[in-house]
């Protein structure tokens, strides 16, 4: 058991691997507000066993599910790792048996037929149920009391891709979930799958269509009625791959596609929107205004991942990999297809986060983490280059940042915005991120009011503990955990955990 000495397995980021619970977490500045009554969750990659190729890529960890429950002033901490097939296999070997990231060509042979998603991206309360997501495979739903693996889910035989998007969206005015699944009919295919499914967590909608190229179609936007699917030239290649190269390189050759279709309509074409080489990923919202589709993201001139090469050979520009909240601007009415780029920040900025209950609608507010360009000399390099210092809160009514500095030799992970018990407007409530602590080698829970985000925190928790970068999250309030603890005994998977 020795994991190489690379970045991505070394200091802050070296492999956790441990699962357990902290009672009542020490307080070291302010008070947890006790009308903060809900539960903070978050997955990321954390490897079980060493890579099998003796290197690997930061997204390919196995998913480490953690929990920060909230009630009256208190907050409990507990972790696990879920039981995806991928992970129950290698745990019975005693040994890695998967090969390079998204590469099936590289894997053990007494792996085949075995599922190799991670459910390492991010975390998904609809229906009922807590889904722990990887845009490779299906969702794998867990008990969000204990965190106890139940299964992966095919929404009862009716998800028909191969593939889940880890980043679905909930319709906030109807409870419908909205997603889809790109190389849907396996690995470096250009098929894309849509579906909807009902509050209650049934699918009742389902098309198919094709991109202009296979790519990571990591994110997507939703309005109240259009999807938007960005086709990015971060492209696959089958022959690559059996080659033993990495799944995804950068092309700047060919142009960004952004696909608009309505939603549920089972014929309509989709309008394919054409402009220049970037790359998109993780959407903040978007919604419609008198035939044009306002799409929030972050943007950068080319791709962020260093360790996704330049498809001929050129070398990795962090210049040019630095992300910035950006809007695209999609006008329907009129016949061209081209599309507007407008910057929303100067402030390099990613990870963003809104109220969800404003999500596919208009809105003003968006969460985020971002860079202030301060030199530390004490910090690690990261995979990126980047490090993300600031929690920023920009308003997209006046155009102005409020942000807060976490501090030195240290960095924010992925900002929640959680809305006040009883809130009356959009911006009530707290914002709420882990923070890297790099000179201790630990973890803060940081909780900022979200209407003063620039001010001093409302209160820091801290861990006995490092957790190295997760991805993403979500909240669940004390309302959907009672629910759903009454609601245990009534399904036999849950009622024996």
């Amino acid at each position: 058991m020795r994991f190489p000495d690379v970045p991505t397995f070394r200091g802050f980021q070296a492999p956790g691997r441990f699962e357990g619970e902290v009672r009542d977490l020490e307080v070291v500045q302010g008070e947890v507000p006790r009308d903060l009554n809900g539960a903070f969750y978050r997955v990321g990659p954390d490897p079980q066993y060493p890579p099998l190729l003796g290197n690997d890529i930061p997204l390919n960890g196995d998913g480490m599910v953690s929990r920060f429950h909230f009630e009256d002033g208190r907050v409990d901490f507990r972790t696990r790792w879920v039981r995806t097939p991928k992970f129950l296999a290698e745990r019975a070997a005693g040994r890695p048996l998967f090969g390079a990231y998204r590469n099936p060509f590289t894997d053990d042979p007494s792996a085949g037929g075995i599922s190799r998603g991670t459910a390492n991206t991010n975390i998904l309360w609809h229906g009922g149920r807590m889904l722990a997501l990887k845009e490779d495979s299906h969702p794998v739903e867990i008990d969000p009391i204990t965190l106890e693996t139940i299964g992966p889910w095919d929404y009862d035989g009716a998800l028909t891709s191969a593939t889940a998007t880890a980043h679905p969206k909930v319709d906030a005015a109807t409870g419908t979930l909205i997603f889809f699944g790109y190389a849907a009919r396996g690995e470096t295919t250009p098929d894309i799958a849509y579906y909807e499914a009902d509050a209650n967590g049934h699918i009742v909608f389902e098309r198919w269509l094709q991109a202009p190229y296979s790519s990571m179609v990591h994110d997507f936007a939703v309005t109240e009625h259009h999807i938007v699917f960005p086709i990015v030239p971060l492209v696959s290649d089958l022959q690559r791959l059996k080659d033993g190269g990495p799944h995804f390189a950068w092309d700047p050759s060919k142009p960004v596609y952004l696909g608009v279709l309505p939603r549920r309509d089972p014929e309509a074409p989709v309008r394919w929107f054409v402009g220049d080489p970037r790359f998109a990923s993780h959407t903040m919202n978007a919604f419609e205004e008198n035939g044009r589709i306002h799409l929030d993201m972050s943007v950068g001139d080319s791709v962020v991942f260093p360790f996704f090469p330049e498809i001929n050979g050129a070398p990795f520009d962090p210049e040019a990999a630095v992300p910035y909240l950006s809007r695209f601007t999609l006008d329907t009415t009129k016949p061209t297809d081209d599309f507007t780029q407008t910057r929303l920040s100067d402030v390099a900025g990613e990870f963003p986060r809104i109220n969800e209950a404003y999500a596919t609608r208009d809105y003003r507010f968006g969460y985020l983490s971002m860079q202030s360009g301060i030199p530390d000399p004490t910090m690690p390099g990261s995979y990126t280059g980047m490090r993300f210092d600031l929690i920023g809160r920009v308003d997209h009514r006046t155009g102005a940042l409020a942000s807060h500095y976490v501090g030195d030799a240290s960095a924010t992970q992925e900002p929640m915005f959680v809305p006040r018990s009883g809130a009356t407007s959009e911006g009530e409530g707290y914002v709420i991120a882990l923070i890297n602590r790099y000179a201790s080698m630990h973890s803060d829970l940081l909780i900022l009011d979200a209407e003063n985000v620039d001010g001093e925190p409302v209160a820091t928790l801290t861990l006995p503990l490092r957790l190295r970068n997760g991805l993403h999250g979500t909240w669940l309030d004390s309302g959907q955990l009672a629910d759903h603890e009454a609601s245990r005994t009534d399904r036999p998977e849950q009622a024996s955990s």
